[in-house]
Order: C-alpha cells, then structure tokens, then sequence
C-alpha cells in the first residue's frame, strides 16, 4: 500500500488523534478524505468505541486515499508527527466552556503524561474545550517545548466571523480577511480594526459598494460568531464538522509544512502586556509547530479586549488546583 511521505524525514506520515467522540471521529473522517496521513491512530478510553470507528473508516479507505487507519493505545502516539488530543466531556447546553475546566484538566491529567512519553519529538494539538487553558495544563505536563504544544483556539470562531461577514458583505468568505483573538469563549474579541477584503478596510469597502455597515450591525455579527456554539449545541447538542475542518487546517500546515498563519492558541509573553497565559493570536505554523506568532496593530479598544480576555483565562488557570508555571 503506497502512503504519502513524510516532507522531512521520508517515513510514512502518522497521525494520532486521542478521544474519538463526535469531534476527533469527524477529524478522522476529514483528515482520511484529505489524504494527507498515511496512518491514522484512534485512541479513546472505551476501546470498542475506537475500534468500531476504525473498522468504519476502514470501508472508506477504496473510495478514499491507501490509509492504515487502526484503533491504539497511548504507546502507538510513537512516531507520530502530531497527537491530537479530543478527548474530554463535552459542553452541556447553558454550559460555559470554562465551567468544563476542572472536569476536562483531570482527564489531561491521566492522558498527557503519557502521550508525551510515547513521543517526545511531535506535535501536540489540544481542541479539548476550554482550549485555552487545557493547552496551558497540557504545557505543564507534558514538558516538551511550547513550540510543539498549542490549540485549536479561535480558529473555527475566525471561521465563523468570515462567513458571518461573507453573509452581510456577498462575498466568498474565503476572500474575507478577519481575526477573532483571545479567549476560544465568551472574552474573546474580533479584529475590526484590520478586517479586509482585498486590502480595503471595511468601512472603505462598505462604502464604495453600498453596504451598511453600523455599529449595531457589527455588534449582531459579532454576537452570532461568539453564540454560534451555544445555539449549535441548544439545536443538536454538539459541534464537530467546522471544528474537524479547522484541525484539519491545522494537520495539513504542519505535515505539508506550509508555514500557514492561523489562528491558534499557545503560550503568549510580552504581548501588550500579557504573558504566561495560552491564548490565540494569529501564528505563523510549519513543520516544525510555532514558527512564530504575528504582533498585530491593535487599536487601543481591542488591546485592551485581549488583555482583558487574558485576565479571565489567568483566574481560571489559577483557580486549578496544584496549577505550576510551565517549564
């Protein structure tokens, strides 16, 4: 069975996703019709649960791309360029994503550890909610270096505020250029400043072509980029297809070392102010995991929406018990 290479060492391209519920199946799903591993490995607590994923996606793999998809244990994390970790309880409707803290930095607490000494030299990514502070607990236990430990972050909630804009400007949102930063939650704070599409600010660009563009019309599309999964999850109780399509985005910058800028969440320092704390900005990912993250020109109201969003994710962090500066 032929499988793509990997683009720096020439072996086959593996990669281990932890917890297989309905996000880490989909990203499974996503990441075998994308072709670009040749060996995915399903790893979950209820064995019977990743083998049956296993065998399903198997039956894919003829209309697919020649994959070795099989069900694992946290021994098989060996050699894989990146583990993702979606493992954890998932948010309850009226749930915030940050009172799933404690209950999800446990779970960390038995499965990092062990991820990490399977596979000291990969990338760890976390789409775990709260994302932001499982990444800043995942640093702290699986010492690796911060480079090769971040997470998903607001990379669907930028999504979701593209095609909110994509809506109300008629464009593809492909061709919207914005950032939500900070918290992947309720604190988190959408870019106005430097939104664009084609280089053209929004006000420029509303305004040549005839589109309102008010205050209250940007605070509904905000709205329904930070709402959208409370009312997804209040509708169907879940959500898993954008949030698989973002990890893959993130799988194919690093295995096809792109050097792709996303939105991601990781340890930030001197960051207006900010440091020690896992949060998203916008970060240049290769191969190598954080080549860098990217020090946007923030008006003074959004830099003091980040550093206020900061502050929410420190009290959580520091409100865990036995929480310890990541090395």
């Amino acid at each position: 069975m032929a499988r793509e290479p990997d683009f720096h060492t020439g072996r086959p391209t593996k990669v281990a996703i932890v917890g297989v519920g309905m996000v880490g199946s989909t990203f499974a799903y996503t990441l075998l019709l994308s072709g670009i591993a040749s060996e995915i490995v399903l790893i979950d607590a209820n064995r019977e649960r990743a083998e049956g994923e296993a065998m399903d996606l198997n039956h894919a793999v003829p209309f697919a791309h020649p994959t070795k998809i099989c069900a694992g244990n946290y021994s098989d994390c060996e050699g894989a360029t990146v583990t993702v970790i979606a493992a954890g309880v998932g948010q309850r409707p009226g749930e915030t994503r940050l009172d799933l803290v404690r209950r999800n930095a446990a779970i960390f607490g038995q499965i990092v550890p062990k991820i990490a000494e399977a596979n000291p030299e990969g990338i760890i990514v976390v789409a775990t909610n709260p994302v932001d502070v499982l990444t800043y607990v995942t640093l702290n236990l699986a010492g690796l270096p911060a480079q090769r430990v971040f997470g998903s972050g607001t990379i669907l909630d930028t999504a979701r505020f593209r095609y909110m804009l994509s809506e109300h400007l008629g464009v593809d949102p492909r061709s919207v250029h914005a950032y939500i930063i900070g918290e992947h939650g309720d604190s988190e704070v959408p870019v106005w400043s430097l939104a664009n599409v084609a280089g053209m600010r929004l006000p420029s660009f509303c305004a040549e072509n005839g589109i309102p563009l008010s205050p209250e019309t940007m605070e509904r599309i905000f709205d329904q980029t930070r709402d959208a999964a409370y009312e997804i999850i209040s509708r169907k109780g879940a959500t898993y297809y954008a949030v698989a399509a973002g990890l893959m985005r993130i799988a194919e910058a690093i295995l096809r070392d792109q050097n792709t800028v996303l939105s991601i969440s990781s340890l930030v320092s001197d960051y207006y102010g900010i440091d020690n704390v896992c949060l998203s900005l916008p970060t240049v990912i290769s191969r190598r995991g954080i080549e860098r993250v990217l020090r946007l020109d923030l008006s003074p109201h959004e830099a003091r929406g980040v550093r206020k969003s900061a502050e929410v994710l420190r009290q959580t962090i520091d409100s865990l018990e036995g929480s310890t500066q990541p090395g």
